[in-house]
């Protein structure tokens, strides 16, 4: 395991039981037994590191549901979309907890930028599956379904993290699905505008030089792996296209789990429109 991802791991494990605010790089260190020299190699500061996490945590559910959306027919593409967001909500509501819990005095202008940035992401992903769902009729109104779909969202998330009860995530997301449809359907008076939205489908892609630099950055931090092989390939056909289709995706989804993979497999299936 990379050293940073050790000390991403037992850090999350600390702040569970104590707190950010409770615990220290000394603690972090010890945990992982390293140095805080090796700490410090990694990160600049323990806000650096918990950035690192909400930076680490949002980039993985906007790569999976972003998959989803691409990969899922349209049949079942509205329920698999809301079923994943939460389990994936899920998964990650004692982190969320916490954060919200200490009020995070870290979030500085930074890191509010990049959190905008991956909402906007999110808000593409959202505006796919209305399109593809609910094509000319929903043409007026598609930009209200898009904030309707992430207030849905943003509510029900709240009954994961405070309920006591469990939570059917299959009936919370066919209940979703129908109120969905219906908003879908029978809205008449929109109000969000485009310009209003500010949503964008064909945002700006990483160029082939940005992809290009981070493949060799990641590259130096893996050991001798069948993800590195595949990098390695897809750096190559980056350069110079001689893979088919079929097996430039195979290699994606190769790397498409590995932790320093993820970001780049999401980039360059944008990049080759995947």
């Amino acid at each position: 395991m990379a050293k940073k991802q050790l000390i991403m791991e037992k850090a999350l494990e600390l702040f569970a039981k104590q707190g950010f605010e409770s615990t220290s790089v000394q603690q972090i260190t010890e945990h992982c037994g390293i140095s805080k020299g090796a700490f410090y190699l990694s990160f600049k500061s323990k806000d650096e590191l918990i950035l690192e996490l909400l930076d680490h945590f949002t980039m993985q559910d906007l790569l999976e549901i972003d998959y989803l959306v691409r990969n899922t027919e349209n049949e079942t593409l509205l329920y698999d979309f809301y079923q994943a967001t939460f389990d994936s909500f899920q998964k990650h509501s004692d982190f969320a907890k916490i954060f919200l819990k200490e009020q995070m005095h870290t979030l500085d202008e930074k890191f509010v930028n990049k959190m905008r940035t991956y909402e906007k992401s999110f808000e593409e992903v959202i505006l796919t599956i209305v399109e593809r769902l609910y094509r000319e009729e929903i043409k007026e109104a598609k930009y209200d379904l898009i904030y309707c779909i992430k207030g849905f969202l943003n509510t029900y998330s709240q009954i994961l993290l405070f309920s006591d009860a469990p939570v059917d995530l299959e009936l919370l997301s066919q209940s979703l699905v129908e109120k969905t449809n219906i908003l879908a359907r029978h809205t008449t008076i929109p109000f969000i505008t485009k310009e209003i939205a500010q949503v964008c489908p064909a945002s700006e892609k990483a160029t082939k030089e940005q992809i290009l630099e981070l493949i060799q950055e990641k590259m130096e931090e893996m050991e001798d792996s069948i993800e590195k092989e595949s990098l390695v390939l897809l750096k190559e056909h980056l350069l110079k296209p001689a893979l088919s289709p079929a097996i430039v995706k195979g290699l994606l989804e190769n790397i498409r789990h590995h932790p320093h993979c993820k970001w780049i497999s999401y980039l360059l299936r944008r990049y080759w429109e995947m």
